[in-house]
C-alpha cells in the first residue's frame, strides 16, 4: 500500500535487522511493530532515537497491546504515533503522510530552481536508478550525474537522495505515475514505477506478520 503511494519501502523481519537498515541509510520514516523476534520494538524505537534524535517519525503497529495504557507507553518511549490493529490502508497511508509533512523541510518555492535536467535526474532517483544507470542512460559521466545530484540536494534543502525523493513526489516535482525506463543494469532488467525499487529508502517497516496486500 505505501508503494502504491509513491513511497520505497524496506521490509525488515527483526530488530536487529531493522537497525542494520537504518544504520546504512537514514530512513524518513519506521513503521516498527512492538513485538518483535530479537530485541523488541521498543528497543528498536530507543536506539532510532538515540541515533537521530527526532529526525526520523516512529509509528508503533500492534495488535495485541491495544489498551490505552499501551499507546500510551509507546508515545512516551518516543514513538510520534501508534496505530492498533486492524487498521485501514487509507488511514495509515494519511498518517504516514502527515508525518512526513512535518519532517520534510518545506520548499523554498514550487520547483525551487531546478534545472530540466536535474528534473530527470531526480525522475529518475525516484524510479531506481543508480548513478552508473542514470549516467548510461543520459549518455553522461557519474561525475555529472553526481554534482547534478548535489545541486537538487542543496536546492531542496535535504540530505539525502531519499529525503529528495519523498519531497520531490509531496510537492508534485514529478509525476507519480510518469513511465520510467528500465535499469541497464549488469545484474538483469528490472521494473521500475513510483520508486518502488533502488537504492533511496524512503520507509521501512519492520513485521513478522504476512506482508500485506499492495
Amino acid at each position: 500500500m505505501l508503494t502504491a503511494a509513491g513511497y520505497v519501502v524496506r521490509e525488515a523481519a527483526s530488530g536487529e535487522e531493522a537497525i542494520e537498515f537504518a544504520r546504512k541509510e537514514q530512513p524518513l520514516l519506521v513503521l516498527l511493530d512492538v513485538r518483535l523476534p530479537g530485541i523488541s520494538g521498543y528497543e528498536v524505537c530507543g536506539w532510532l532515537r538515540d541515533r537521530f534524535h527526532d529526525s526520523v517519525p516512529v509509528i508503533f503497529l500492534s495488535g495485541e497491546r491495544t489498551e490505552a495504557f499501551d499507546r500510551a507507553a509507546g508515545l512516551m518511549l518516543g514513538a510520534d504515533d501508534y496505530l492498533v490493529k486492524p487498521f485501514s490502508n487509507e488511514e495509515l497511508v494519511a498518517r504516514v503522510r502527515g508525518l512526513l509533512r512535518r519532517t520534510l523541510p518545506a520548499p523554498r518555492a514550487r520547483g525551487v530552481g531546478l534545472t530540466a535536467r536535474e528534473l530527470e535526474v531526480l525522475r529518475l532517483l525516484a524510479g531506481g536508478l543508480i548513478q552508473n544507470d542514470i549516467a548510461g542512460h543520459l549518455l553522461i559521466s557519474t561525475k555529472t550525474v553526481g554534482t547534478h545530484i548535489e545541486h537538487i540536494l542543496m536546492k531542496l534543502g535535504v540530505q539525502s537522495r531519499a529525503q529528495a525523493v519523498a519531497l520531490a513526489y509531496r510537492d508534485n516535482l514529478i509525476e507519480p505515475n510518469a513511465p520510467l525506463p528500465i535499469a541497464p543494469s549488469a545484474s538483469g532488467p528490472a521494473t521500475l514505477s513510483n520508486g518502488a525499487h533502488g537504492d533511496a529508502s524512503v520507509s521501512f517497516r519492520t513485521t513478522t506478520a504476512p506482508k500485506p496486500a499492495r
